[in-house]
């Protein structure tokens, strides 16, 4: 990978500044890497003041707000990705991700909120960033987060 298309390059001429990666809240851990794969587990959005992004699109959240969410979830998951691999260089393909929007019956806005995370994943790895994606509704989110992302990558040892 050449300077040019480096993915801390990339990020670094964005400005974006990643935050801490979000610790395990059980027993489990944020990211496996075997072989050349890298799967991180469910991540939500945070707020700058360090709260979680909660509620239930269709009823007391915005689609603005659920995409500001999921912006955020993506970047706490750039950060655990950055901080298993010790650098996003190893990054050779993000190739799925997974979005959970917690929502009413009525909310049809899951693909537009879960854009917001995509987009992300394109702005820090450009088009190794492009993924095969799933995004769904569901009833309900532990401590009714707003949603969950989570994703899987192509690593280069």
């Amino acid at each position: 990978m050449t300077t040019d298309d480096s993915h801390e390059a990339r990020l670094s001429n964005t400005g974006i500044v990643l935050p801490a990666p979000l610790p395990a809240f059980g027993q489990y851990v944020p990211a496996v890497l075997h072989g050349d794969q890298l799967w991180v587990g469910g991540h939500f959005g945070t707020r700058t003041d360090g709260g979680i992004h909660t509620g239930r699109c269709g009823a007391d959240v915005t689609t603005a707000a659920a995409r500001e969410a999921a912006r955020s979830a993506a970047l706490n998951l750039v950060s655990t990705v950055r901080d298993t691999l010790g650098t996003l260089d190893r990054v050779v393909r993000v190739a799925h991700v997974y979005g959970v929007v917690n929502a009413t019956p009525e909310f049809l806005e899951h693909t537009s909120v879960i854009d917001a995370a995509s987009d992300v994943l394109v702005e820090v790895f450009g088009e190794a960033g492009r993924h095969a994606r799933l995004a769904v509704g569901v009833s309900s989110l532990p401590a009714n987060l707003v949603l969950e992302i989570q994703a899987t990558l192509v690593v280069a040892s």
